[in-house]
């Protein structure tokens, strides 16, 4: 059965209500937060059979997070190695408001999937995969979990998509710059948001820039970058595709990436043209961020709307 396979950690998020402060709060919630299985979680809900392939501690907390993602619906498989010395990753998460930045607090260090190597993983799942997923996050944990992310990518036969994802609570600018030097040849698809472009690469650019320049160093098949809530540029075969952000009421926009990663890999599963896959990944983000917590609780149908009401709106044509 061909598979949209994702691989890396999910940290349990604990962020306090509305926009209280983490060091006076005295109630938090607690979701389960992992670029790839939420994307992973995305693309299931408008239709790509996928599974997340992880290594979490045997403990209360590493179940509590496959618990969450299972409960998001029949299409997600979850593969996991169980560790009984490895810890939970944590990340703690207070948003502000002008002009207070977001403060996130890493807390990342021996977990589990720090200690993960190819013989943890279904290997034929891998090579199988029609489109392979990882972030940078994963790597970034250890030395060890760098080249296992490597390894997997050299063995997978299919479409491979790697998102820069920088977060610098877990590793330098320069460690990223490194890290996805070693792998770009192995990758086909390359995704990242532009301030962490324009950070890791040191460029001074805008969106379609950066794709152009990041295509041309890296041989990249396509280059997609996301502009926050201004939409997302994506460059293949030297054409740009331009994609305005869709206007919503913010919820929660903690998992509006994801949710653009999730519409964005269904299309390449579905081996959809890059600017209906552009679409698809703007409408998931825009519903994505109505809703609170990091997972997209999204469906199908709500996406196929939203980007036919677009088109309409543009007057482009119809998907």
């Amino acid at each position: 059965m061909s598979r949209l396979v994702t691989f890396g950690e999910t940290a349990l998020r604990l962020s306090p209500p509305d926009h209280e402060r983490l060091e006076t709060a005295t109630d938090v919630s607690l979701h389960a937060d992992g670029t790839e299985s939420s994307a992973a979680v995305a693309a299931t809900r408008l239709g790509a059979p996928a599974v997340w392939l992880s290594k979490l501690p045997d403990t209360v907390l590493g179940r509590r997070v496959v618990a969450e993602l299972e409960q998001q619906g029949d299409g997600l498989q979850t593969q996991v190695v169980w560790d009984e010395d490895g810890r939970q990753g944590l990340q703690f998460v207070e948003r502000g408001s002008p002009p207070r930045d977001d403060v996130t607090v890493q807390d990342r260090d021996d977990t589990a999937l720090a200690t993960v190597s190819t013989e943890d993983v279904r290997m034929a799942m891998v090579q199988n995969a029609d489109v392979f997923f990882v972030s940078g996050s994963t790597p970034a944990l250890s030395p060890t979990a760098r080249r296992t992310t490597e390894a997997l990518y050299r063995a997978c036969e299919g479409t491979c998509v790697f998102d820069l994802d920088y977060q610098s609570g877990l590793w330098s600018l320069a460690d990223a710059r490194e890290a996805l030097l070693s792998l770009q040849d192995a990758i086909d698809v390359l995704v990242a948001d532009e301030e962490d472009a324009q950070a890791v690469f040191d460029r001074s650019g805008k969106a379609r820039q950066l794709a152009h320049s990041l295509a041309a160093e890296g041989d990249f098949e396509q280059v997609v970058i996301t502009r926050s809530g201004r939409g997302a540029v994506a460059w293949d075969d030297n054409v740009v595709h331009e994609q305005d952000a869709i206007e919503t009421d913010v919820i929660d926009a903690s998992g509006t990436h994801a949710g653009f990663l999730g519409g964005y890999l269904h299309q390449l599963y579905e081996d959809a043209p890059t600017e209906q896959a552009l679409a698809y990944g703007t409408a998931a983000a825009a519903l994505t961020r109505t809703v609170p917590g990091p997972l997209p609780t999204i469906s199908a149908s709500e996406v196929e709307a939203l980007v036919e009401t677009e088109q309409d709106r543009t007057g482009e044509r119809s998907i």
